[in-house]
């Protein structure tokens, strides 16, 4: 069946804008602000809860949790089993970001106690930290720094837990039970602010609230996304300008339109 992605892209976006989802965030420190103002961008409502005695409650009135474990701790991991139980006995997609795993012990460790515990439906990361999960990748701190082909990663990871994968790079790979999807939309910008990778992640997470097929869900998450990179980037005079100009153009693009999102069948 040949999908048209940019009506597509169109649709997940009016639907967002009609029912406002309610996307629960348990992310790091470092992204916070920029994640809860790209969901507002989008259309949807962010929530950043963290404290254990409310995460049950407020990820089951959510319409998507995403789980990110830029800066963890062992609480904050408890914490997101908590939401991530809640959120699984409402069907409510979990969206997982693993940022690090592969660095040191604990973090991967912990993605994959996240992965082995929770129903997560999408698991998003660079190649590095994807391929850790499966024993192949290379990060320093948080960045990939190996060589592994994306698609082989995300491929491997797909088939080790079950769920969707997108590996994340100048061109992103979405693998899911029906094959693969490129997306080529983005920008080299993208690498030079901090959290532009957890960003994607939270837009899956807005997508996924008003989809039930994860991996289409995903693809045009990450093209919207990318999309708007691309356009930030045309006026951008560095990363603190395109930072400011991303969010602009997220919020824009109910009005200014997606034509130029590039997804393709692998």
């Amino acid at each position: 069946m040949v999908v048209d992605y940019a009506a597509a892209t169109r649709a997940a976006l009016a639907r967002i804008a009609e029912t406002k989802p309610l996307v629960h965030q348990i992310t790091n420190v470092v992204v916070t602000n920029d994640s809860a103002n790209l969901t507002l961008g989008f259309g949807a409502l962010p929530v950043m809860a963290y404290a254990i005695e409310e995460v049950a409650e407020m990820a089951s009135i959510a319409q998507a949790l995403v789980l990110n474990i830029g800066t963890l701790s062992a609480g904050e991991i408890e914490a997101m089993l908590v939401a991530g139980r809640a959120a699984a006995d409402k069907a409510i997609p979990i969206v997982l970001d693993p940022v690090g795993a592969g660095a040191t012990t604990f973090r991967t460790q912990s993605a994959l106690r996240l992965l082995r515990e929770l129903p997560i439906t999408v698991l998003r990361g660079n190649r590095g930290e994807i391929g850790a999960l499966v024993g192949a990748g290379e990060v320093r701190g948080v960045e990939a720094t190996g060589s592994e082909d994306p698609r082989a990663v995300a491929e491997a990871a797909h088939a080790a837990f079950g769920v969707t994968v997108a590996v994340t790079g100048p061109v992103d790979t979405v693998v899911g039970p029906e094959g693969a999807l490129l997306v080529r939309n983005g920008d080299p910008l993208l690498a030079m602010i901090t959290g532009s990778g957890c960003m994607a992640t939270a837009a899956i997470g807005i997508f996924n609230a008003v989809g039930d097929d994860p991996a289409l869900q995903t693809a045009l998450a990450l093209a919207a996304y990318g999309l708007a990179a691309e356009r930030a980037a045309a006026g951008a005079a560095g990363p603190g300008t395109f930072r400011a100009r991303l969010l602009d153009e997220v919020a824009a693009m109910r009005h200014t339109g997606v034509d130029g999102v590039r997804i393709e069948t692998a």
